[in-house]
């Protein structure tokens, strides 16, 4: 459990780290409530991800599905950021130092969502996988 925490602190310092860098020039407290958003927002969609991959999983009770949901939620959260918030910010700091045009802008947000959509697709199927894994591995321990 304590590497699981690890790996999801690193990825949410890098996902910062890096959304940071791509917003460029933009103003420091616009910066971190771009970010806040982000995350925000990437959650809600791993929620629902998450929901949807839930499917007809039966729980053996509230608590686990809750502790489930909220790991898997939390890493994915960020993992999902890791793919779009980064691309998002530079989009950002394009639109702010006047460099891109309204095509180019419209097209790159196409092409991210794309391949957002693509992800998250198969990360509904991993998080199923993850969920069955998880309670097997949980049924066995309860058996012993």
């Amino acid at each position: 459990m304590a590497f699981i925490i690890i790996v999801s602190i690193v990825i949410y310092f890098v996902l910062i780290a890096w959304t940071w860098q791509s917003l460029g020039f933009i103003e420091k407290t616009k910066k971190v409530g771009i970010i806040v958003i982000g995350i925000f927002l990437t959650y809600i969609i791993t929620l629902i991800v998450f929901q949807i991959a839930k499917g007809d999983i039966t729980y053996p009770n509230a608590n686990i599905q809750n502790s489930i949901k909220n790991m898997l939620v939390a890493i994915f959260t960020g993992i999902n950021g890791l793919i779009v918030m980064p691309q998002i910010g530079k989009m950002l700091d394009k639109i702010n130092e006047d460099e891109i045009e309204k095509e180019q802008l419209t097209k790159r947000v196409i092409i991210l969502l794309i391949i957002f959509i693509i992800c998250l697709v198969f990360e509904s199927g991993y998080m199923k996988n993850t969920q069955e894994g998880i309670l097997k591995i949980y049924q066995t321990m309860v058996e012993k």
